[in-house]
């Protein structure tokens, strides 16, 4: 019999029933992204271990191994938990793997199983596999092949090959945060490093109408739906505001070069109205210090006292080119995006606002009046194993 069987990093630390919640969660969010590829299976949480069973058990594992808090997955051979029983299995897979002039390793490990210890087991399966392949040598430090072999309390576990997952901690497991999503690069990466980290996520744009680029609406949708790839079975939710009577309200001043400023600013405070409306614990952007002018470490300093929830930065310390590679990696990289320049955007821009200039201008076009409206212009668009559910 083939099982899939999944490995969870640092949920093992926590305690005992903070770990059943958390492996109760994964479990039902990998049988969510089953159904929706419609494979038929069976989870079972023997201690340890967390094993699905099912008749494609190659594409369950390739489903399993894109759900957060898994950091490996391998289909395995479920044995009787005897030496013999086991043996057999390796040998099976080792006939398919080694050949004559490779070197090999077994990895055993041994769990509620009495009688032997896990060298006696490894040493017994070394042997069967020796006798099977007398020409492959044992290589417990570099080998060309390594067989994995468990004996525990439900059975044996023998497997030979390993997928990465992306690891952290199960979708679900902390509270629901607002992503400032754009046409971009980095706010989607920032948004699944977060999602990664188990937060539930709301995206907001600040849509920017005849401001904002031909493209943008597009790429901005295109996004949310590829995110929405790595929760399969979750409705993602994201939340649409109307920028364009603050960029007209902006556009008209005297001074261009506060405009980003000013312009980060009032998206934290619509998201942050917006945020408390919901209960989200906090808000999420790409900001990457040093970046672009907004983001010097004396503009953030300005800008983030405008937000009433804590504002995470997961991109905070990452030079340009891990996050594009991040942004391939996970699938929301494009390569060519069209149009998507902002036209509010001065040629000048401050590198260092000074706070009180910042205040007296948003006092001047009453800034809180403004976020109170753009709050209220919200339309609601959802999407689901990375389809868009309702048209933009």
């Amino acid at each position: 019999m083939e099982a899939v069987m999944i490995r969870y990093g640092e949920i093992f630390l926590k305690s005992e029933p903070v770990k059943r919640r958390f492996i109760s969660i994964m479990t039902g969010n990998i049988g969510l992204a089953l159904d929706a590829e419609g494979l038929s299976h069976r989870i079972e949480t023997p201690r340890g271990r967390v094993l699905i069973f099912g008749d494609e058990p190659r594409r369950i594992a390739a489903v399993a191994a894109r759900t957060f808090g898994v950091v490996g997955v391998s289909v395995c051979t479920v044995t009787t938990a005897d030496i013999d029983g086991i043996a057999a299995a390796a040998v099976e897979h080792a006939e398919r793997r080694l050949r004559a002039g490779m070197s090999f390793a077994v990895r055993a490990r041994r769990s509620g199983v009495e009688g032997f210890n896990s060298q006696k087991l490894a040493a017994a399966v070394g042997s069967a596999v020796l006798d099977r392949i007398p020409e492959a040598t044992v290589d417990l430090t570099a080998p060309d092949y390594e067989v994995f072999v468990e004996a525990r309390e439900f059975g044996g576990l023998v497997y030979d090959e390993k997928i990465g997952g992306p690891g952290g901690l199960p979708y679900g497991t902390q509270g629901e945060v607002m992503g400032l999503l754009s046409e971009g690069i980095d706010s989607p990466v920032a948004s699944w490093l977060m999602m990664r980290r188990g937060c539930l996520m709301v995206h907001v744009n600040m849509h920017g109408g005849r401001f904002g680029g031909a493209d943008s609406e597009k790429n901005v949708l295109q996004n949310h739906a590829r995110l929405s790839r790595w929760v399969p079975g979750h409705s993602l939710e994201l939340l649409v505001v109307d920028m364009e009577p603050f960029f007209e309200t902006i556009t008209a001043l005297k001074e261009p070069r506060y405009r980003c400023i000013l312009c980060k600013r009032f998206m934290l405070r619509v998201a942050s109205l917006i945020a408390g409306e919901r209960g989200a614990y906090a808000l999420v952007n790409g900001d990457n210090l040093g970046q672009v002018a907004s983001q010097t470490l004396a503009n953030m300093t300005v800008i983030a006292p405008a937000a009433s929830v804590p504002v995470l930065r997961p991109l905070i310390g990452f030079d340009k080119e891990e996050v594009v590679e991040r942004a391939r990696a996970i699938g929301t990289f494009e390569a060519h995006p069209g149009s998507v320049g902002c036209t509010v955007a001065p040629r000048y821009p401050s590198t260092a606002a000074p706070a009180e200039t910042i205040a007296g201008i948003e006092e001047e076009i009453d800034a809180e009046g403004l976020a109170a409206r753009a709050a209220g212009t919200v339309r609601r668009f959802r999407a689901k194993n990375g389809e868009i559910e309702e048209g933009w």
